[in-house]
């Protein structure tokens, strides 16, 4: 059923965004039409074209929308010590909890990027290089401090960041497992995988778990 927007611009375009984002993951960017979109936000197909002349526009800033709120993510969430296995622990908590909470915008995100021109392409590209840079600089440091054991660390972050991005495939808050679960569990996956010592994992589960309360 369509939902009435009202006349505040800033709340129009925010539901088409959302709508756009809902839309997009559940049947496809090549799929959903600007007439499809109005209707489900219930404001008329010219409308649309107000705020974003086309279909591409929409679907580039649904994904640096995305890109920039993650980085802003892990800037608040990035932790005061310098311990790299304090760091490579937040990165992963606060990895899942964003992508958990913004399921269909990671879709698209994810699965949407060859449906954006070169030059847009390049664009998203350069923030997930940026966001991907934060990882790879903790597991570098990691490793340079012997707490880590890396072969490679390009591809190491790589395999963490599919793993958990890969929550949001399979992962529904009303099963078994809670969010705070998860991020302990894939903690522990992540704590192994880059082979660090038996005495740092323990130690970091706890501390995730005592603040996951708060």
């Amino acid at each position: 059923m369509a939902r009435t927007a009202g006349s505040n611009g800033e709340a129009t375009e925010a539901a088409i965004r959302d709508a756009a984002a809902t839309l997009m993951a559940r049947y496809g960017y090549e799929a959903v039409s600007m007439r499809q979109l109005a209707a489900e936000v219930g404001v008329q197909a010219a409308a649309l074209y107000r705020y974003f002349p086309t279909k591409e526009d929409l679907l580039f800033t649904l994904m640096r929308e995305h890109m920039q709120a993650l980085l802003a993510s892990w800037e608040a969430a990035r932790p005061g010590s310098e311990d790299p296995v304090d760091r490579l622990a937040a990165f992963v908590d606060n990895h899942i909890r964003f992508h958990v909470e913004r399921r269909h915008s990671t879709h698209v995100s994810n699965m949407e990027l060859r449906s954006l021109s070169p030059q847009r392409l390049t664009a998203i590209l350069k923030l997930r290089g940026q966001y991907e840079k934060e990882l790879r600089q903790i597991l570098r440091d990691g490793a340079e401090a012997g707490r880590f054991t890396v072969d490679d660390v390009t591809l190491t972050a790589m395999a963490i960041i599919q793993m958990i991005t890969g929550v949001i495939v399979w992962f529904r808050p009303d099963e078994r497992l809670s969010v705070e679960q998860v991020a302990r569990t894939y903690h522990a996956m992540t704590m192994r995988l880059v082979g660090a010592a038996r005495e740092d994992a323990p130690r970091r589960r706890q501390t995730i778990g005592e603040t996951a309360d708060v």
